[in-house]
């Protein structure tokens, strides 16, 4: 299905550079390369498909903390396309991708393997060089002769890849280059190399340590002997040798010495993603206390942090608190701190004291994400469904390409009542998974609720451009 849907795209994609280049319209890639226009429809095409596969993670502060960090890199990065979309996966995989048009994956897995923030960045700027220096278009107009072949397969392999599939991913991608095999891999090689080396240079640019990358690659080197002779998912697709390693050091050691401070919202956020790898929550508490005694300086903090959010889970609220208020007192204004607050007042159903905390918070950061989903849930959990489904229905418009949003969005509105707006929510998150029929059934439920002909021409402007879509994944 996969396949065959990128197929129906790619060859409406390169009708459409085809019917261009007849009418004179300006080509901004290089040659006959995919113009940049046309990967940002590509890769959205494929980030329907993916999201219809991957377990995607939905957990906001970590979202809006890889978010934060990916476009601080690319703010300094040769990028020309910026309209970038962030996809945390939940994976236990060292794993990190970049599909053309601007769609930047992290496995979770990822972040807990890095140690500090300036290995998780050395990878996110690499993906974001394969970006820059155009390697997708590149490669294709290395091979124009099997385009369609080779474009289908390079992101059928990847949708594999990504999302943890990695020996299917690279069975795909091989097959669909077998033809010139010997010439991709060595052009493949020289785009790992220039990533690399545009990548360090992007890490540098946005103020962060340059020996990240080496030490990242350390890190992963380690994992491949841990695990014998599967490597990292990463490694899969980008080899890792003794020069490569030997090769970012060098290239670190030629930017002038200084003194970098590592985030220590990195660690926070890395502990959030330990947390989540364990499913019973008596043993998470167990986990955080150990690693609380063993660990000092900010990892002693992002464990202490860790135990908090175990506590919470396990319903051990007393101590949650106690071991919350120091670090509140020390940093009242972080944000991570403060949504374990909230979240403690909301398991212990303290609903009023979490909204009047949460709804300050808005104040300070208007439409700060994770603000805003954490006072979704609480006007939820207290089954007050039409200040959520306000509430979240205006954060939509601020995060339209939010799959989960709009889901979750669905769900409050039919406790609302709101009929109206659950087949229109319902809509748009079938509409980014690639569902275009299930979506323009939902918007034809709501087209007969519609209150008045404005809002009927809204709608029929949104089935249109569904039925546009879906023409071109080859669903009509």
């Amino acid at each position: 299905m996969i396949l065959r849907v990128l197929l129906a795209t790619i060859g409406l994609f390169l009708s459409a550079n085809t019917l261009a280049q007849q009418q004179g319209i300006p080509d901004f890639g290089e040659g006959n390369a995919v113009p940049l226009s046309q990967e940002y429809l590509l890769g959205r095409a494929w980030l329907m498909q993916f999201r219809r596969q991957a377990p995607i993670l939905s957990d906001p502060q970590l979202q809006e903390y890889t978010e934060g960090l990916v476009f601080r890199l690319a703010a300094s990065s040769q990028l020309r396309e910026r309209r970038l979309e962030v996809v945390l996966v939940d994976a236990k995989s060292i794993n990190a991708f970049a599909v053309p048009g601007g769609v930047v994956g992290v496995h979770n897995g990822l972040i807990l393997a890095a140690q500090n923030e300036a290995q998780l960045a050395s990878v996110l700027g690499h993906e974001l060089a394969h970006l820059s220096q155009r390697h997708f278009s590149r490669s294709q107009e290395n091979a124009q002769k099997s385009q369609k072949m080779a474009l289908a397969g390079l992101l059928t392999g990847l949708v594999a890849v990504a999302a943890g599939g990695g020996d299917a991913g690279i069975a795909a991608i091989a097959g669909s280059q077998a033809a010139s095999q010997d010439a991709a891999l060595r052009y493949s090689r020289l785009h790992e190399q220039e990533a690399d080396r545009v990548g360090m240079q992007n890490l540098v640019a946005a103020g962060m340590d340059p020996s990240g990358a080496a030490g990242m690659f350390e890190v992963m080197q380690a994992e491949s002997r841990k695990y014998g002779s599967r490597p990292p998912e990463f490694l899969m697709t980008h080899p890792l040798t003794e020069k490569r390693i030997a090769d970012a050091r060098n290239r670190a050691g030629q930017y002038p010495h200084r003194m970098y401070e590592d985030n220590p919202d990195f660690q926070l956020m890395r502990a959030r993603v330990e947390l989540s790898f364990i499913e019973d929550p008596v043993e998470a508490v167990a986990h955080f206390r150990k690693r609380r005694k063993e660990t000092r300086g900010p990892e002693a903090v992002a464990a202490q942090y860790g135990l908090i959010l175990a506590l919470t889970e396990n319903g051990e609220f007393a101590e949650a608190r106690e071991l919350l208020k120091p670090m509140r007192d020390f940093k009242p204004a972080n944000l991570s701190y403060a949504l374990a607050e909230t979240e403690i007042d909301l398991q212990q159903e303290r609903f009023e004291e979490a909204i009047t905390k949460l709804r300050r918070g808005l104040e300070i950061m208007p439409g700060n994400h994770p603000v805003t989903i954490q006072l979704g849930k609480t006007y939820y959990k207290a089954g007050r469904y039409t200040e959520a489904d306000a509430l979240l229905k205006a954060h939509a418009k601020r995060k339209p390409t939010n799959a989960t949003l709009w889901y979750w969005l669905a769900e409050i509105q039919g406790l609302a009542g709101d009929r109206f707006g659950l087949h229109q929510s319902r809509a748009e998150y079938f509409f980014l998974n690639g569902a275009m029929k299930a979506a323009l059934e939902q918007l034809n439920l709501a087209l007969k609720l519609a209150p008045d002909n404005v809002t009927v021409e809204r709608i029929n402007e949104r089935m249109a451009f569904f039925q546009a879509v879906g023409r071109a994944l080859g669903q009509f």
